[in-house]
C-alpha cells in the first residue's frame, strides 16, 4: 500500500505540471499572443478542482486533524502556518476568477491581471509545496504511526471519488496535456 506522503507528493508532481502550463501561457499573453478561453477556463478548473478542492482539502481534512492528534500544534505551529497559505491561494484563485471572467468580456486589462495573479499564485504555491514536501510530509512520515497511515489511505482513497463528474484521471491528463501545449 502507497504511503500517504506518497500520494500527496504525487499530486505536487501534478499540480506543478499545471503550474507550468500557467507560466507558459503568462508569458505567451506578454508577448501579444492570443490564448484561447477554452484553455484559460481549464486551467482554472484544474488549479481550483484539483490543487485546492482535491489536494488542499485532503490535507486539511485528514493529514493535519491526524498530525494535529500526534501533538503538532496548529495555531502558532506548522500546520496554522500551512492552513493560512492555503487561504492565501485560495483569495488569489477567486481574483484569477474574476481576471478570467473579465478576459473573457473584452476587458484588455484583464490579460496583464492574469499575468500577474496567475504568476503571484505560482510562486505562492510552489514556495508551499516545497515546505509542505521538504518538512511536513518528513514530519508525518515521523510522527503518524501505521493506523494513522491506513487511516489516511482509506480517507484519500475515498476523496478521489468526491471530483463530481470528473474523475483524478481526468484531471491528471489535462494538467500535462496543458502542459505539454502551453508550457514554454
Amino acid at each position: 500500500m502507497s504511503r500517504p506522503t506518497h500520494t500527496l507528493r504525487h499530486e505536487h508532481r501534478i499540480i506543478e505540471q499545471g503550474l507550468r502550463a500557467l507560466e507558459g501561457i503568462c508569458t505567451r499573453l506578454e508577448l501579444g499572443e492570443e490564448i484561447p478561453l477554452e484553455t484559460l477556463v481549464q486551467t482554472l478548473d484544474f488549479v481550483q478542482i484539483y490543487a485546492d478542492r482535491f489536494h488542499h482539502e485532503k490535507e486539511e481534512m485528514h493529514l493535519f486533524p491526524a498530525l494535529q492528534q500526534s501533538g503538532v500544534q496548529v495555531e502558532g505551529g506548522p500546520l496554522g502556518f500551512l492552513k493560512h497559505e492555503h487561504q492565501v491561494e485560495r483569495q488569489l484563485l477567486i481574483e484569477l476568477g474574476g481576471a478570467v471572467t473579465d478576459y473573457r468580456h473584452g476587458d484588455e486589462l484583464a490579460k496583464h491581471r492574469i499575468i500577474t495573479i496567475a504568476r503571484n499564485y505560482s510562486r505562492h504555491l510552489l514556495s508551499h509545496m516545497r515546505r509542505e514536501d521538504t518538512i511536513l510530509f518528513v514530519l508525518a512520515e515521523e510522527l503518524l504511526d501505521e493506523s494513522a497511515k491506513t487511516a489516511l489511505n482509506f480517507a484519500f482513497a475515498k476523496a478521489s471519488h468526491g471530483l463530481g463528474e470528473k474523475s483524478v484521471d481526468h484531471y491528471e491528463e489535462l494538467a500535462a496535456d496543458l502542459e505539454n501545449k502551453w508550457s514554454v
